[in-house]
């Protein structure tokens, strides 16, 4: 695994920026009384972090030892998903990174240090993930760390299908769903598992008000990008919900969160001037990428949060949001279901989990990987 590149910017130059983005954040605080939707509170259910929105990804797991566990982390190869797979592997996790190209997975793996390998994943094509589940069994090894961080975003407002299905929806959740249907028994022999759904704020700030449109999951009525996006996310933190209820009771736990807004490459569909907005949007009230990474990492690797399942985190912490659909498990329930039936022939039904089909496994890739 070669190493990264020496150029890495000046330390003096990452501070000023640093503080920049915190002076920003402070001058704009007043006005965002109106604008920041719902109000949010902590979830006192959940152990508290010492961590806020200006840690980083290398702060939430100073001190933490992940050798000997497995992560995968779906969009590895820029902003948020490449640098938690870096933090993880620097941590002494193996990491599988995925990507739509496997020569971008590649290349994305080559440049961090650490123990890693990479996958192809196209998360719209239900064959291609069934393909990347197959080579994460094949390692015959637990998987400790699922963190499902690929995301679509659409530019232009021209609504598009996949099978029938709103494309942010068939990829930020159906692909995901799918995924985590194919390795779920891999994670049952982790002595912790932990799945880890990106979602977004829009899950409550942009989504049809009515929350998951059951009846028109092809958006007809009132298309545009941003309630599309919002869509998918509100569905990615259902499905996490949906998920912790279904591992009640086992050591394997589910949370979603918002990593923050931070100027990353899924804007990359927007048209020019709206990208130019949205980073100075990002520079004003945002996160930079290290920052936006923490919280994901956090959800992960906490120890505080062993028994935590079923939570939404903003900032590495779990809160609760006065408005939205996050927590209605009745719409979780019928997402899953719904789920269920559009992706009836590529699910699996997961039996007893054979210990034998690990044997050995985990003792293996570490031989391959010295």
């Amino acid at each position: 695994m070669s190493k990264p590149s020496d150029s890495s910017p000046d330390p003096s130059t990452l501070d000023v920026d640093g503080s920049r983005r915190r002076l920003l954040r402070t001058l704009l605080a007043a006005s965002c009384v109106s604008a920041c939707g719902p109000d949010r509170t902590p979830d006192v259910s959940v152990p508290r972090s010492p961590f806020g929105d200006s840690a980083t990804a290398e702060d939430v797991t100073d001190g933490i030892d992940l050798t000997g566990k497995i992560a995968v982390v779906t969009g590895c190869t820029s902003g948020i998903g490449l640098e938690t797979m870096r933090v993880l592997a620097m941590r002494g996790a193996y990491v599988l990174g995925t990507s739509r190209s496997l020569e971008r997975a590649e290349a994305a793996c080559r440049g961090i240090a650490g123990v890693t390998t990479p996958l192809e994943l196209e998360l719209a094509d239900p064959a291609s993930v069934i393909d990347c589940a197959e080579k994460i069994r094949s390692l015959r090894a637990p998987i400790d760390i699922l963190v499902c961080n690929a995301g679509y975003r659409g530019g232009g407002n021209d609504r598009e299908r996949v099978n029938g299905v709103e494309k942010h929806f068939a990829i930020n959740h159906l692909g995901h769903f799918l995924l985590v249907n194919r390795i779920a028994d891999r994670m049952y022999f982790a002595w912790q598992g932990r799945v880890v759904v990106v979602a977004s704020r829009t899950a409550y700030t942009k989504a049809p008000a009515e929350g998951i449109r059951f009846d028109d999951l092809s958006l007809r009525d009132g298309y545009s990008d941003s309630m599309a996006y919002g869509h998918s996310k509100l569905a990615n933190a259902l499905f996490s919900l949906g998920l912790a209820a279904r591992l009640r009771g086992t050591r394997i736990t589910s949370n979603a969160l918002h990593p923050g807004v931070i100027n990353t490459g899924i804007d990359r569909n927007l048209n020019g001037l709206t990208q130019r907005l949205f980073g100075i949007y990002a520079a004003a009230r945002g996160k930079s990428i290290p920052e936006g990474a923490a919280t994901s990492c956090f959800v992960a690797t906490s120890p505080l949060l062993g028994s935590t399942s079923g939570a939404w985190f903003e900032d590495c912490n779990a809160v609760t949001v006065a408005d939205g659909h996050l927590y209605d498990t009745a719409m979780a329930d019928r997402l899953w279901s719904v789920s269920e039936t559009l992706l009836a022939d590529h699910l699996v039904v997961h039996g007893t989990p054979d210990p034998s089909e690990l044997e050995h496994g985990l003792r293996r890739w570490r031989r391959d990987a010295e």
